[in-house]
């Protein structure tokens, strides 16, 4: 990206995050049951046999959705107010201006198991619908109003986002890929915990909360959705060009790979 292109997605971004959706290579299937399968991205070894972890935590995850919409699983990414009904993992999320009238900025902070530190991510967030599928990607921007917390580890998001395909009126292969740094030195325990056990059971929220949307959506503003009418977004507008890319290298890296699971630590006990 050059210094003088937007830092809005193109065509090209797009595309290029869809292909990596359907890529296999380098990837791992590390959970596969029901319909749902995740995989994380193990880098080719080095020719040297350097074992150090990789600071870049890349996962995938693959769901097949027998009784829920492309549309729906759509409008379930995008409603902030539903978010708040089912994700078991967030801790604060607002949006804080548009940039266009299919990207936005906003801020998303989450739990981690304990006794990792919490971790919160500034990100332009962008979505195209295209020949029936559903695109929403984000990256990590700077934003002048919302600097990193003394509470919080602020972690970077290289690349994450959702891709929906319809396979029929009421189905749909839903698809999650994160490319992320978590900032700091996270013990294996995590990074195996987020692949067996956390990413599944997100992704099963996210499949019930498709399941219960549209009832609740009957109940809330069921003519709002300004994801698909950008006429009823009545957040601020902010010159894109305000934004810079949040590098890794700028944030404070924390130590926490000598943590031990807190779930472990009662269970024996």
């Amino acid at each position: 990206m050059s210094l003088h292109s937007s830092i809005l997605p193109d065509e090209a971004a797009f595309s290029d995050f869809r292909k990596e959706c359907f890529s296999m290579e380098n990837w791992v299937n590390k959970y596969d049951n029901n319909g749902m399968q995740v995989w994380v991205e193990v880098p080719p070894a080095s020719k040297k046999g350097n074992h150090i972890p990789p600071k870049i935590h890349k996962i995938k995850c693959k769901m097949t959705i027998k009784d829920v919409s492309a549309s729906t699983m759509y409008d379930v990414i995008h409603d902030g107010q539903y978010r708040k009904k089912w994700d078991p993992t967030m801790l604060e999320s607002c949006d804080i201006a548009r940039l266009s009238a299919n990207a936005d900025v906003g801020y998303y902070s989450w739990i981690c198991p304990k006794p990792i530190k919490n971790r919160d991510v500034v990100t332009l967030r962008s979505w195209q619908v295209k020949d029936d599928e559903y695109t929403v990607m984000n990256f990590s921007v700077k934003h002048p109003k919302y600097p990193p917390r003394s509470d919080l580890v602020r972690a970077i998001s290289i690349l994450t986002g959702y891709f929906i395909k319809p396979t029929g009126p009421n189905s749909c292969t839903f698809i999650y890929l994160s490319q992320a740094d978590p900032k700091g030195s996270l013990p294996k325990w995590v990074v195996n915990k987020a692949s067996h056990v956390l990413a599944p059971r997100v992704m099963k929220c996210v499949h019930k909360a498709g399941q219960n949307y549209p009832e609740w959506k009957q109940q809330n503003s069921p003519d709002q959705k300004p994801w698909l009418f950008p006429e009823q977004n009545t957040l601020p507008m902010m010159d894109p060009a305000e934004l810079s890319i949040q590098r890794a290298d700028s944030l404070e890296n924390v130590d926490e790979s000598s943590k031990v699971d807190a779930q472990d630590s009662e269970d024996s006990s």
